[in-house]
């Protein structure tokens, strides 16, 4: 039986050992200048607040190194980053539509699994044995995609962690597109996705319907996953701090709602926020922009407002800032619920259990509803 799975699949392991092969070589070829670029940069040797400097003067250098690649505009470092995160997401996906999908689907389709079954083969036996070979190959696949990616961009991470921020390489590593392309996180997404794509098609017994739903549904845990429960897999935790110290900044646009965005916990470097809030010296909520702010910011800023911008929006230079100086002076400060930097390894750790027992629980399914249908 292992035999027989390996005949039936080796097509896809040779195409994806080729495009691992292809990937590898991609990045490799600009490795060493990346590499180069970042002992250059200075931040080998600096310390404290300096490296935040230097860290975004180096994202700026990788940003705008180059003028194209591959014939596509832009610089090449900024592509080859995109294109390896990009990878990584849809390489789960693209297991699942085309690995898990027709996996079962194709056998019912064509009737070979009578012949199968007839056999000393059980339905178990013939069931695990491509669940857990061509699973396992589909994990590693997307794990060896990950490590690959971040052997080449960790002068990057190195820099973003020091407080660096350009372009697409602001994201931190608790952002929605690195976490779940790095870590342990890929071996999860990639069992479930193949896992979802053998059960669809055991489901419609069609492969092209089967590629279709899996798709549709592994589309939407990605969506959701890092909305609403990526960031309840673990208790945050809360801090209140001014608007300075948490490098926040009111919303010119929302006004007169007040929306404030923090940039940092002071205190806690590399925490992912969460949200942040304004509230008062009693620590309420503050939902709207003092009075006193909105005149002394339009007394400041004039009647102008941006084109394409909502109407009777204040936008020109300097006024965030003149906003910002104002609500705080009101006494407001900024309410932060974040998960700390020590918190990345467990969510890594409890988001990929997740998928992974979603994935089982998806086999049991199979396993069942296998054996309950008829020959």
């Amino acid at each position: 039986m292992i035999w027989l799975t390996w005949r039936q699949f080796r097509a896809q392991a040779i195409t994806a050992a080729a495009a691992l092969a292809a990937f590898a070589i991609l990045l490799a070829t600009t490795a060493s200048d990346l590499s180069s670029l970042y002992n250059s940069s200075g931040l080998l040797t600096c310390h404290g607040a300096a490296c935040t400097g230097l860290a975004s003067q180096f994202l700026d250098q990788l940003a705008s190194a180059g003028e194209s690649f591959l014939l596509i505009p832009g610089s090449a470092y900024m592509i080859l980053y995109f294109l390896g995160v990009l990878v990584i997401l849809i390489t789960p996906a693209i297991i699942g539509c085309f690995w898990g999908a027709p996996l079962i689907a194709r056998e019912l389709e064509a009737g070979t699994v009578r012949l199968i079954w007839n056999q000393s083969i059980t339905r178990n036996r013939w069931l695990m044995v491509k669940l857990v070979l061509i699973g396992t190959a589909a994990m590693a696949v997307t794990e060896a995609f990950s490590l690959i990616q971040a052997w080449w961009a960790a002068p990057i991470g190195k820099a973003v962690g020091l407080g660096g921020a350009s372009s697409i390489f602001s994201e931190t590593r608790f952002g929605w597109f690195v976490f779940p392309t790095h870590g342990i996180t890929p071996l999860g997404y990639a069992a479930f996705g193949f896992v979802l794509g053998v059960t669809a098609g055991l489901v419609t017994r069609r492969a092209i319907p089967a590629m279709a739903i899996t798709l549709a549904i592994f589309a939407a845990v990605q969506f959701i996953t890092p909305l609403w429960v990526r960031p309840h897999l673990f208790p945050t935790s809360q801090t209140t701090a001014t608007i300075a110290a948490s490098g926040a900044n009111v919303s010119l646009r929302a006004s007169p709602a007040l929306i404030l965005t923090a940039s940092f916990v002071p205190g806690h470097s590399g925490a992912w926020i969460i949200s942040s809030e304004g509230v008062n010296a009693a620590g309420q909520r503050v939902s709207t922009i003092p009075a006193a702010c909105e005149r002394e910011v339009s007394d400041q800023l004039g009647t102008h407002t941006e084109v394409g911008s909502h109407s009777g929006t204040p936008v020109v230079p300097g006024g965030a800032s003149a906003l910002n100086n104002c609500v705080a002076r009101q006494g407001i400060r900024v309410a932060e619920s974040y998960q700390p930097a020590s918190h990345y390894w467990p969510l890594q750790w409890s988001e990929t259990g997740m998928y992974l027992a979603l994935a089982l629980a998806l086999a049991g399914y199979c396993f069942w509803r296998l054996n309950r249908r008829r020959s």
